[in-house]
């Protein structure tokens, strides 16, 4: 009976000690998975953390292009290529849909050509005119020796005119040429304009718009300037024909008159001043020779005759109207 309390207390004895042993490989077990668990949690953690990241490279991306969008889009440039084209390029064809810089040094002259390869706009914030002391300017005034072959150039009609002319900062390439009337470009209207900003030292918010009467031809059939001028806004509109033709057509030119005519009215008011606004009924500044007569005055006006000032001489021979 002994023997066999003694063997059941060997097996019981047997089995406690194998079952704590399994509880301390258990226990020790668990403990070494513990750190491979904290481990795994931390991975994925790391991992949490990542995604943000991946999800905010898209948003710098998308940041940059709208930025560099903006960018393309300053001056008005929007819907045209940026060109690059040398101020003394002889070439008289203009690719379509660019902007050009055809100011000639630190200048900066926007020119834009439309779908047909026109130059239709010129624009610049500021007129800054030639400089012969600092600048490399030829004893003509030019800076190159010629001008771009525009088609129609060649007329004998027809200059090499210039949209900003050099005496202004402009360039010689196809991109600031325009085929204009010679009597237009040298005495005319486009003269005067050059000569009034050339005497002002400068204009400021400069636009041309250059209207043609079909997409074939380069040879334009109106200009329109508008720029400011010592703080007055100046709109210039003009066909490109001879204007010395049209005021003859219009019977703006006339015969000298006779010295009682010039005596009554010229040399009466020749030495003072007068009420301009009553003469310049459009109060553009400038006085026309068909209000000069309206208001009763004989023409030609003379260099020594007040209103001349107020006057356009085209052709520079010190009378307007003759």
């Amino acid at each position: 009976m002994k023997k066999k309390l003694n063997g059941l207390l060997l097996l019981l004895t047997t089995i406690f000690i194998v079952g704590c042993a399994d509880v301390e490989d258990a226990a020790t077990t668990n403990k070494e998975a513990e750190p491979k668990v904290e481990a795994t949690e931390n991975a994925e953690g790391e991992k949490e953390e990542a995604a943000p990241e991946a999800v905010d490279e898209p948003e710098v991306e998308e940041s940059v292009a709208k930025e560099t969008s903006t960018e393309t889009n300053d001056e008005g440039f929007s819907g045209f290529d940026l060109l690059e084209v040398d101020g003394g390029d002889l070439s008289g064809y203009r690719q379509p849909n660019v902007v050009v810089d055809i100011g000639f040094g630190d200048r900066e002259y926007w020119a834009f050509t439309n779908v047909y390869g026109q130059l239709v706009r010129v624009i610049a914030d500021e007129i800054i005119i030639q400089d012969d002391r600092t600048e490399p300017v030829s004893s003509s005034g030019r800076y190159y020796s010629d001008e771009a072959k525009v088609p129609g150039v060649e007329s004998d009609i027809l200059d090499e005119g210039h949209i900003i002319a050099d005496s202004l900062g402009g360039v010689s390439n196809a991109y600031n040429i325009t085929p204009q009337e010679s009597t237009l470009n040298r005495h005319g209207d486009q003269a005067y304009m050059e000569k009034s900003i050339r005497d002002a030292g400068g204009a400021t918010d400069f636009e041309a718009i250059i209207t043609y009467p079909n997409t074939e031809t380069q040879i334009p059939s109106s200009y329109q300037y508008t720029y400011t001028l010592r703080g007055n806004v100046i709109v210039d509109t003009f066909d490109n024909v001879n204007p010395d033709e049209v005021n003859e057509s219009l019977g703006l030119t006339e015969s000298e008159p006779s010295s009682s005519e010039s005596t009554n009215t010229n040399s009466t008011n020749s030495d003072k001043g007068g009420d301009l606004s009553s003469i310049d009924t459009d109060g553009s500044g400038l006085v026309t020779i068909k209000e000069a007569k309206a208001a009763g005055f004989s023409m030609p006006i003379t260099s020594d005759h007040w209103l001349y000032a107020h006057m356009r001489d085209n052709d520079g021979d010190g009378m307007v109207g003759e």
